[in-house]
C-alpha cells in the first residue's frame, strides 16, 4: 500500500512538474519574442502583448493542474495538448522575431523567397513534416488548417508531397499504437467518451464507414486511426486503404486552396457550396451508414460468405 501510494505522489509531482515547466517555457518563448524589435503593432503594443501572453499561459497552466487533481482525463489531456502546441508555436514565433525574419516579410511571395535564399528550405520541410505528423499522433490541429498553411508557403504539388508524408506515416504509427498497445494506451490519448462512441458507430461495418470518413474533412481522422488499430482491420487493408484516401483528401484540399480565392464573391460562393456538400455528405454517412453497410453486405454477400468459408477451412 505505501509502495502504491509513494508512487501515486510521485506520478502527481511529475506530472505536475511538466505542465509548469512546459507553461514556462513556452510563456518565456513568446515574451522573448515580443521583446525582439518587430512590426509596428506588436513595437506600439509590447507591453500590452507579454501582460496578456503571461495571464494567458497561467491559466492555462492553472486549468491543467485543476484538471489533473479533480481527474478530469479528457479535459486534462486537451489541456496537455493545448500546452504542447503553445511550446511548439511559441519557439517558432521567437525563432522568426529573433531573426528579424516577421519584420522583413510583407506577403507570401517574400515569404517563399526568404526561404528558398535562407538556405533553410530543407529544415522548413523536415519541420512541416514533423507538425503533420505531430497533428496525426498528438496535436489537435485540424490537418485542413495545415495543409492551408503548407500550400501557401510551399505550393500546392509540394505541400500535397510533404503533408502526405507526414501524415501517412502518422497515421500508421495511429493504427501501430491501437493495434499493439490496445485499448488502454488508445483511452489515454483519445478520450474514454470519444473512444467508446465511435467504436459504437463502426461496430460491424469499420472497414466500409471507416474508410468513407478517412475521405471527409469534417471527421476526426486521426483518432479514426487510433480507431482503426483496435477493429478488425487489417494491416494491409489499413496501409492501402490509408494511402489512397489520404493522397486523396490532401492533394485536392491543397489545390482547393491554391485556386479557390476567399477574397472574391465567386471563390467564397464555391467554398460554401464545398463545405454544403460536405456537410450534406457527413450527415448521411452518419445517419445511414447501418443501410450503406448492410447495402454493400447484401450485393457482396456471397464474396464475404466465400471468404468466410475459406478462412474456416484454414482453421
Amino acid at each position: 500500500m505505501k509502495k502504491t501510494t509513494v508512487r501515486t505522489i510521485l506520478i502527481y509531482i511529475l506530472n505536475a512538474t511538466a505542465v509548469v515547466v512546459g507553461c514556462i517555457a513556452a510563456c518565456a518563448l513568446v515574451v522573448f519574442a515580443l521583446l525582439c524589435d518587430s512590426i509596428t503593432f506588436i513595437n506600439d503594443h509590447r507591453t500590452l502583448l507579454i501582460s496578456i501572453a503571461i495571464g494567458l499561459m497561467f491559466i492555462v497552466m492553472l486549468l491543467s493542474l485543476i484538471f489533473y487533481i479533480l481527474d478530469l482525463k479528457s479535459l486534462y489531456r486537451l489541456a496537455v495538448c493545448v500546452i504542447v502546441c503553445l511550446i511548439i508555436f511559441s519557439g517558432v514565433f521567437f525563432a522568426i522575431s529573433a531573426t528579424g525574419f516577421i519584420k522583413e516579410m510583407t506577403s507570401v511571395e517574400d515569404l517563399r523567397e526568404f526561404i528558398e535564399n535562407s538556405g533553410g528550405y530543407g529544415v522548413t520541410v523536415c519541420m512541416f513534416i514533423l507538425i503533420q505528423f505531430l497533428q496525426v499522433v498528438l496535436l489537435p490541429i485540424p490537418s485542413t488548417v495545415t495543409v492551408m498553411a503548407g500550400t501557401a508557403i510551399f505550393g500546392p504539388w509540394w505541400c500535397s508531397l510533404y503533408s502526405f508524408i507526414g501524415i501517412f506515416v502518422g497515421s500508421v504509427v495511429a493504427f501501430a499504437i491501437g493495434r499493439l498497445l490496445g485499448y488502454r494506451v488508445v483511452c489515454w490519448i483519445v478520450g474514454k467518451e470519444d473512444l467508446d462512441k465511435w467504436l459504437k458507430k463502426i461496430r460491424g461495418k469499420d472497414y466500409l464507414i471507416l474508410s468513407i470518413m478517412f475521405l471527409l474533412p469534417l471527421f476526426p481522422d486521426d483518432v479514426l486511426c487510433f480507431i482503426s488499430g483496435l477493429s478488425s482491420m487489417t494491416w494491409p487493408y489499413f496501409i492501402v486503404m490509408i494511402f489512397i484516401t489520404r493522397a486523396l483528401s490532401i492533394t485536392l484540399s491543397s489545390l482547393s486552396f491554391d485556386s479557390i480565392p476567399f477574397t472574391t464573391w465567386w471563390g467564397l460562393l464555391i467554398w460554401a457550396a464545398i463545405i454544403a456538400a460536405v456537410v450534406a455528405l457527413f450527415y448521411f454517412v452518419i445517419k445511414y451508414s447501418e443501410q450503406i453497410d448492410r447495402f454493400i453486405k447484401t450485393k457482396f454477400g456471397l464474396r464475404f460468405k466465400k471468404r468466410k468459408s475459406d478462412s474456416d477451412k484454414k482453421r
